[in-house]
């Protein structure tokens, strides 16, 4: 009977805040400066593959950060770069042909987002921003879902979802054809900690 009740103090005290459920108010988001919790991030392009599949690759190195201020929330500021040259399709040859052949990654190896504006409603929000790709740089938008904000056990951070799509023409790629579309659909799932 000791052991068991022993075993339950126990398991409250260790699993009590993981349990717990982040808060999904942003103006309960503690105002500072956040940095990608890079463990538990992943950032993910699909492309349509000869019109039959949407062909899903990785990015393993890429990074980010944002300012936030509950007070100001449209003055939110975002940034990222993803390392071109980190693109995984579960194949080294194919990864580096890709790369090289349609993000044009030996020559620019590095694309950046800085964000531009920030409209909410609720939990759900549309980002607007620069993105520098192949050397150039148009605007994007991103749609957002804010995933909540937790202080618990692995300290305080906060958890995005975030989908967007552009075209690489519209950033000078002449690579196109039948067999991969123009068409980039990026997925983000991303945890950030305050500094």
């Amino acid at each position: 009977m000791v052991r068991m009740v022993l075993a339950l103090f126990a398991a409250a005290v260790l699993c009590g805040p993981a349990a717990a459920a982040p808060s999904t108010d942003p103006s309960k988001m503690p105002a500072g400066a956040y940095e990608l919790e890079k463990t538990h991030a992943s950032l993910i392009a699909r492309v349509q593959h000869m019109g039959l599949t949407s062909y899903t690759m990785r990015f393993n190195r890429f990074d980010a950060a944002y300012d936030w201020d509950p007070a100001a929330p449209d003055k939110a500021r975002v940034t990222a770069t993803i390392d071109l040259n980190s693109l995984d399709t579960g194949d080294a040859k194919i990864s580096a042909k890709f790369a090289k052949d349609f993000l044009d990654a030996d020559e620019h190896p590095e694309a950046r987002f800085v964000s531009t504006g920030l409209t909410r409603d609720g939990a759900v929000g549309t980002l607007t921003g620069d993105l520098t790709f192949r050397g150039q740089t148009r605007p994007v938008t991103l749609q957002v879902v804010y995933r909540g904000y937790d202080s618990g056990i692995l300290g305080a951070r906060s958890g995005f979802s975030a989908t967007g799509r552009f075209k690489r023409s519209d950033f000078g790629s002449t690579n196109l054809s039948t067999f991969v579309a123009d068409d980039i659909e990026l997925i983000l799932e991303v945890e950030f900690t305050r500094k």
